[in-house]
């Protein structure tokens, strides 16, 4: 490990660093998009998987995005992609994505990131590949939306952070929290930090899922198989807490406004099928300012219940919120959100019998791609690198206590300058 070279990663070191970059020329936004004010950004869908695509309807549902460029590693993905989004797009009013903007290869994302018919990259990856990709789309010019997380290691977070600096003022990077958008946690957290629970003492959170049960690939390389199943790889997506439990984490840090400074956890791969090397639960406490205490499980093992929720506890009250079901405060301060509408609750009893509950997500995807398209439109450009790695650290830090057995804080691993190793020779695939 280098650490010498290695940096801490506050949150005030972390926005410190990125409004020093505000001295960045700022480009003309009809230069940077290519494109008039007014007229439909034009984006390239980087990794054309099952997150890209859902991403990328988001996109072009807002009425101000089309799709116009697709990259990926494999020709049966693209093929998939362009048939099922020219269709898509076609009924829209947009016409087929051009040949000439479709790019496979190792050198698939570079091509997208100097092609001037391309706005905006949005990078749905391996997360492995995040901080590079990332990298090149802003060192091309291009505003980008990149899917959590920003990186599976610290040395990738150093790079993440240094394409914040670089876009800082010029062009929008976005990561994907969409939860941070969801209408019900939004009113819930301003509710929070407004002091609904006073002081908070402690929090709980779990994310419970199964496992995905992909495809064997059979005719497939080793290499290829791995990455086209990255989800059983560690290294490939940093393990189910990074790549999946860090929504609930981040809501956390959301929450509590800041980063945890230590973490104690467990885990292991028990429960999963021989195939792939990432862990099947967590058992994690992360310890926050002011001696606050949040533990967090979570598991994808099994064909068990989908659940995903967290609570926090004050002295005025407590709080829930999960993906569906209630979102409510308790207490002096007692609230409930109900189909769009705040209203006063009593107790828990109003809400099992009130039978309105519905996906409290239903909204979170499509403001949040509406946030970002409005803010390359409006020249408000957003610097989300900052936010995607303090929560992509506080991830990383659980992570390692539940590998190595020790309590570990967050500037230990921050300025660890560990860094991971895919080893796979991409040229392969050219």
């Amino acid at each position: 490990m280098d650490t010498n070279s290695a940096e801490k990663f506050g949150r005030r070191e972390l926005m410190g660093k990125l409004g020093a970059a505000a001295g960045f020329m700022i480009v003309a936004p009809q230069l940077v998009r290519g494109t008039a004010a007014n007229s439909a950004l034009r984006f390239g869908m980087l990794g054309c998987g099952g997150r890209g695509t859902a991403d990328s309807t988001f996109l072009i549902d807002t009425g101000k995005a089309r799709l116009v460029a697709l990259a990926d590693l494999f020709q049966d993905k693209l093929d998939q992609a362009k048939a099922h989004f020219d269709k898509y797009q076609k009924a829209k009013g947009h016409s087929a994505i051009d040949r000439s903007q479709i790019f496979r290869g190792p050198s698939a994302y570079e091509e997208m990131a100097n092609s001037k018919q391309v706005d905006v990259v949005l990078i749905t990856t391996p997360p492995y590949f995040h901080p590079q990709h990332l990298a090149a789309a802003v060192t091309a010019g291009k505003h980008v939306y990149c899917e959590k997380p920003v990186a599976v290691d610290p040395q990738g977070c150093t790079s993440v952070l240094e394409s914040g600096r670089r876009a800082e003022g010029r062009l929008s990077l976005e990561v994907g929290f969409q939860l941070r958008k969801a209408p019900p946690y939004v009113e819930q957290v301003k509710r929070i930090h407004a002091g609904a629970l006073g002081a908070i003492v402690s929090g709980e959170g779990h994310y419970y899922a199964t496992w995905p049960d992909l495809p064997a690939w059979p005719n497939a390389s080793p290499d290829e198989r791995m990455i086209r199943n990255w989800y059983y790889s560690r290294v490939l997506s940093g393990d189910i807490i990074l790549e999946q439990n860090i929504h609930v984490i981040d809501v956390c840090n959301w929450v509590f406004q800041g980063h945890p400074v230590k973490a104690a956890a467990t885990g292991s791969h028990k429960g999963r099928p021989d195939h792939g090397d990432v862990y099947g639960h967590y058992n994690v406490v992360f310890y926050y300012p002011n001696e606050v205490s949040m533990t967090f499980t979570s598991t994808q093992v099994g064909n068990g219940k989908w659940e995903v929720g967290w609570e926090f506890f004050g002295t005025d009250g407590s709080s829930e919120a999960h993906y569906t079901g209630p979102v409510a405060i308790y207490g002096k301060n007692a609230w409930q959100w109900q189909g769009g509408q705040a209203s006063s609750a009593s107790g828990s009893k109003q809400f099992s019998e009130s039978g309105i509950f519905s996906d409290n997500l239903a909204q979170a995807d499509p403001e949040k791609k509406k946030s970002f398209i409005d803010s390359i439109l409006n020249n408000q450009y957003h610097n989300q690198a900052a936010e995607g790695v303090e929560s992509a650290l506080s991830c990383m830090m659980a992570r390692h206590s539940a590998y190595t057995g020790r309590e570990v804080t967050y500037e230990g691993i921050a300025a660890s300058g560990e860094h991971w190793n895919d080893d796979i020779d991409l040229s392969q695939f050219a």
